[in-house]
């Protein structure tokens, strides 16, 4: 979806995908960022934390209806329906950001 999007177009790709997979791992509950993310990646949690949010609003408030195939794509059955999973609550999100 950050593709679509002009405004992530200035961030490094490895930070947008640590972010991306921070957010993921919060949304499932699959834990934090751990020492061994941190070293292979070069990123810590905290450094994260603003892109994290800005992804997650960016999956709470689509921006426009025009631009669906992504969507689209991520709801089917052979990409586990990804496009589905609810984005998470900015309070709840910003709690879970603290604590890892």
């Amino acid at each position: 979806m950050t593709l679509q999007e002009y405004d992530y177009a200035r961030e490094s790709p490895s930070k947008l995908a640590a972010s991306c997979l921070l957010l993921a791992l919060t949304m499932k509950n699959l834990g934090g960022w751990t020492p061994t993310l941190q070293y292979y990646s070069g990123y810590h949690s905290k450094d994260l934390h603003p892109l994290v949010k800005r992804l997650n609003f960016l999956l709470t408030y689509q921006p426009c209806d025009k631009l669906k195939a992504v969507r689209t794509k991520y709801s089917q059955r052979a990409f586990f329906e990804v496009a589905k999973i609810a984005p998470m609550d900015m309070l709840k999100l910003e709690e879970k950001l603290k604590s890892c």
